[in-house]
């Protein structure tokens, strides 16, 4: 169950995964926050978009299309999975197939000899250490080894610890003789409301195998087990993203992007200024307010009850949304330096608006001046009583200013396309897929989508 060589004067080739890595993505789930863009835009708009562009090529990997994107092309692992196929017109919503926890294989699958499976605990330094080590040298790199997604050590406690987790679902296979850690998969406890019906879940993520084991066919034991553990709690479905198309996408969900600071991604290599434009001309359009245009705060504990009541009653207005009590909201919500900013809006003692982004960083490979690009992603936002133009041009003015962050991301889900021309985002081509693991559903618009996955 699931989920770069430098050519002056040329445009930067899309980062792309080695051969086998994109082989084993055209089959299997790759976590959530790999997104795709690439690099063309209409021509009216090319200029004042070429760095927002080029910073999306750095960030994200892009996939080739290839024919099995094609709704014929067999798909090895996911036609022998409870999805629906690409061919598949679905028109109606609930499980694929039924079991019961009888019924679930008691033991792991085997691996390799040399290999054993491991659960992480994420409160033990050294697991943290190697999870951390992992993920920064393996998941997410692009083809000139210039750029590589950085998940902080809280950040990834955040992300996989919160009310409820379970460490046997942190998943991680290791080498016998000196437990060096070579490939994990995560999952955590949620309820996601699809359409009109509330289903306990487990959210997948981080499916990451180490580059030298990328031909062992490990990633597909790694979804195998992650989904008898998960069963064995009787929990039947999983949420999960994927920049490739397989086997069948519930949305298709396209990232924006709104930079602060060009001449930053012109130094680290992956942006240029543009023939029929200039420096300060970036510069200018890549400016924020120096100060908010309303008075927001940041959100404190007692806060949750109330958040917790207008988020709850805005995502009832879309499709595929999550569910959060007070504790959940308290843990994905409250603030943690570099890892999620949440602002509210109070009048009177009433909560009535919020933004909310979270921190995900990239080292910069090779560079004597800069060594991290510093990305934000829009999380979840209420605007009742602002328009949502001045609410996230708060956002972005807290991100640049307080947080000195260098882009601010977003995907069309919700509301978000109210304001994105408004606020100077650029589009990127590449999509964003959403999935359901054992769940009919009839595919959404993007604004029907009410959920952000990491």
């Amino acid at each position: 169950m699931p989920k770069k060589k430098k050519n002056k004067g040329k445009k930067k080739k899309s980062p792309q995964k080695n051969n086998n890595e994109t082989q084993a993505q055209e089959e299997e789930i790759q976590p959530a926050p790999e997104t795709t863009v690439s690099t063309t835009s209409a021509a009216a708009v090319k200029d004042r978009q070429q760095t927002l562009r080029e910073l999306s090529e750095a960030l994200y990997k892009y996939p080739k299309r290839t024919k099995k994107e094609d709704p014929n092309y067999h798909h090895e692992f996911w036609d022998n999975q409870p999805v629906p196929r690409l061919d598949e017109d679905v028109t109606e919503t609930g499980p694929i197939e039924t079991k019961t926890v009888d019924q679930v294989r008691q033991q792991p699958y085997v691996l390799p000899s040399n290999f054993e499976w491991y659960c992480l605990d994420l409160t033990n330094k050294a697991d943290l250490d190697d999870l951390y080590n992992l993920l920064s040298q393996h998941y997410v790199e692009d083809d000139d080894n210039m750029f590589r997604f950085n998940y902080s050590r809280p950040f990834l406690q955040w992300a996989l610890m919160p009310p409820e987790f379970k460490r046997q679902w942190h998943l991680s296979v290791r080498v016998k003789s000196n437990k060096k850690l070579v490939a994990c998969i995560t999952a955590i406890p949620a309820k996601i409301r699809v359409h009109d019906d509330q289903v306990d879940m487990v959210e997948i993520n981080f499916l990451c195998v180490h580059k030298k084991l990328r031909t062992k066919r490990l990633a597909p034991v790694l979804i195998k087990e992650i989904t008898r553990r998960v069963n064995l709690e009787d929990i039947w479905q999983a949420a999960y993203t994927a920049g490739v198309v397989i086997p069948k996408p519930v949305a298709r969900n396209q990232y924006w992007h709104r930079s602060f600071d060009p001449r930053k991604l012109v130094e680290i290599g992956f942006s240029s200024v543009p023939r029929n434009s200039t420096m300060a001309r970036m510069i200018h359009l890549s400016r924020v307010p120096e100060e908010p245009s309303i008075p927001m705060r940041p959100m404190v504990e007692a806060d949750a009850p109330q958040v917790c009541k207008i988020l709850s009653e805005y995502l009832l207005r879309f499709k595929y949304t999550p569910i959060l009590n007070t504790e959940e909201v308290k843990h994905w919500f409250l603030p943690r330096e570099n890892v999620i900013q949440t602002y509210v809006k109070e009048e009177d003692g009433v909560i009535t608006d919020m933004f909310s982004y979270y921190c995900l960083s990239s080292h910069v490979i090779g560079n004597d001046k800069h060594k991290l690009l510093n990305a934000v992603y829009s999380y979840y936002n209420v605007a009742n009583t602002v328009e949502w133009s001045v609410l996230m041009e708060n956002a972005l003015v807290v991100a640049r200013r307080k947080d000195d962050k260098d882009v601010f991301n977003c995907l069309n889900v919700m509301d978000n396309k109210t304001f994105l021309l408004d606020l100077k985002f650029g589009p990127g081509d590449g999509y964003l897929h959403y999935y359901l693991y054992n769940w009919k559903c009839p595919k959404m618009e993007p604004g029907d989508v009410g959920l952000v996955l990491m």
